[in-house]
Order: structure tokens, then sequence, then C-alpha cells
């Protein structure tokens, strides 16, 4: 297991009072956060809430991080239920709220697929491989999920747009959409063991 020694001892510095230690924690962390938030809300002044909401959990929580993930990561952990909450929150309302895609590597390999820019014979081949890997598990997925995926990746529809070609309510779309991506991600990982490059490509 890896231990995050410096993000360890930083926190030690925070439950010694360390006002360095502070300042910093508001001045980088706090700022990932937000920046973690922001993609998946597409709000500042909600981002900024949900990061104060977060720290607020986390800071009296800092003697139970262990350094068995980075420090960032378990701070993101508690934004991931300030995102939740407000999401409920938001339902409740009867407000429909689209979050982006919180599986990067389902758009990436979409993505890639669609790229028309091709530089050498290595990349062309590389391309048309993962072209047919990506292919054979869209066909393979349940349902109308490969469809949905086209047209969100390789079409570039909205949510609107699917769910009015489905003949669906948008939040029927949503979870429809939700459903085949984690469905992806799913056949993506049993792929990646064998063509890890092709599928995921640079980090």
């Amino acid at each position: 297991m890896t231990i995050h020694s410096e993000d360890k001892a930083f926190a030690n510095r925070l439950l010694a009072g360390d006002e360095a230690a502070y300042d910093e924690l508001f001045r980088v962390h706090a700022q990932k956060v937000y920046r973690f938030a922001l993609a998946r809300v597409r709000n500042p002044s909600i981002a900024e809430d949900m990061v104060q909401g977060s720290l607020a959990k986390a800071i009296p929580k800092l003697a139970e991080f262990r350094g068995e993930a980075s420090l960032l990561t378990w701070l993101c952990s508690f934004c991931r239920f300030e995102i939740l909450a407000y999401r409920r929150k938001e339902r409740t309302r009867g407000v429909e709220v689209e979050l982006p895609d919180d599986l990067p590597e389902v758009a990436r390999a979409l993505e890639m697929v669609s790229a028309s820019q091709v530089d050498t014979p290595d990349a062309h081949l590389m391309k048309k491989e993962l072209t047919y890997l990506v292919r054979t598990l869209l066909d393979r997925l349940p349902d109308r999920y490969g469809d949905v995926l086209e047209w969100k990746y390789q079409e570039d529809m909205s949510v609107v747009e699917i769910a009015e070609r489905l003949e669906v309510t948008r939040i029927a779309a949503q979870s429809m959409l939700a459903r085949a991506r984690q469905s992806f991600r799913d056949g993506l990982s049993e792929l990646a063991a064998a063509n890890q490059d092709a599928l995921l490509g640079p980090s």
C-alpha cells in the first residue's frame, strides 16, 4: 500500500495548528477542490459553497487521515458528498441537473475514435485497432447503450436531443446515459488489460 508521507506530514502540521500549513491548505488545496467541484456543477458560486462545506467537514476529521490516499483525493471525497447532496436537493425541487462525465476514460476512448487527425502510420494503426475494439464493445452493450454513447460523444448531441430521439424524458435519457457510461467502462476495463495503450492512450 502506498503511503503519501508528505501529505500525512502536512496533515500533522494542520493538526498542530501550523498557520503556514493552513495558508497553504486554503491557497493551494482548496483551489484544487474548487476545480474538482466546478467541473461537476459548472456553477462558480455553488462550487465555492461546496469547497467551504467540504473543508468544514474535513478539517475536524484530519486525525483520521492516514495517507493511504493523497490529501487531495481525501478532500475530494468530502466534496463528492457535497455534490451528491446538491443533486438530491435540486431533484427534490424539480430541477433537472445535468452533470458532466465522472468517467473520463469513457469520453477519452470514444473521442479518440472520432478524432480526425492522424499524424503517423503507427498512430493510424493504433486508431484502427482502437476503432475496432470500441466498435465491438459498443455493439455488445445492452439495450440502446451503444446508441446513446455514440450520439453523445461522436455526434455531440445534448441530453435533450438524445431524449427527443429516444422519445423519453430528459431525466430518463440522463439515467440511460449514466448506465451506458458505466457499462462501457466495465467492458473497457476488461479489454484494457490486453489493449491498455490503444484503449487509454497516453496519460
